[in-house]
C-alpha cells in the first residue's frame, strides 16, 4: 500500500507497533573521542566522552578499528547485554544498553572509558550515557555516524 504524506505512513506503521527513528542521529568522532546526539532539527542534544576501537589489538592479532562511515542502529540490547566474543576466549564482557550499528559492532556502556581509543571496536560510552541513548535517542533504524580516525 502506498501512502500520500509520510504522517500517513508512520502513523501505518506505528499501528503495527514499531517506533519509526527520525532524522536522529548519533556521532562519533574518534580522533577527538566525542559524541554528540543530534535531533531531527539538526541540534545538538547531548554530547559525551567515548572511546573506539583500537589500532591493534594483540588478542586477536589485528586491527581493532571501528569501522567508519553512516550506519543505522539494527538492534538493540538491555541492560544485561554482554559480549560473546570479548574477552579472547572468555566472552560475557559487560556492554550494557548496547545498540549495534552493524552485526559486530555497537555502541554500549563500559565501566572504562579511557581517553583514547582503547576497544576491540565497539564505541564504548559510559554506561549513564548508554542508558540515555538507549531509552531516549537511539530507536532502530536511528542513523550512526563514525567519523575518520
Amino acid at each position: 500500500m502506498l501512502w500520500s504524506t509520510t504522517t500517513q505512513a508512520q502513523s501505518a506503521i506505528s499501528s503495527y507497533g514499531y517506533e519509526i527513528a527520525s532524522a536522529e542521529r548519533f556521532v562519533f568522532n574518534p580522533r577527538t573521542q566525542i559524541w554528540s546526539a543530534i535531533d531531527g532539527n539538526g541540534t545538538v542534544v547531548r554530547t559525551g566522552h567515548g572511546s573506539a576501537g583500537r589500532a591493534y589489538c594483540p588478542d586477536t592479532g589485528r586491527h581493532c578499528r571501528t569501522p567508519t562511515g553512516t550506519f543505522s542502529v539494527i538492534s538493540k540490547g538491555g541492560a544485561g547485554c554482554r559480549s560473546s566474543r570479548y574477552p579472547v576466549g572468555k566472552g560475557g564482557s559487560p556492554m550494557p544498553y548496547c545498540m549495534f550499528f552493524t552485526k559486530y559492532y555497537a555502541v554500549h556502556g563500559a565501566y572504562e572509558v579511557p581517553n583514547y581509543n582503547a576497544s576491540h571496536g565497539c564505541v564504548r560510552v559510559y554506561p549513564k550515557d548508554a542508558k540515555w541513548l538507549y531509552y531516549n535517542f537511539m530507536k532502530v533504524g536511528t542513523t550512526v555516524v563514525i567519523k575518520p580516525y
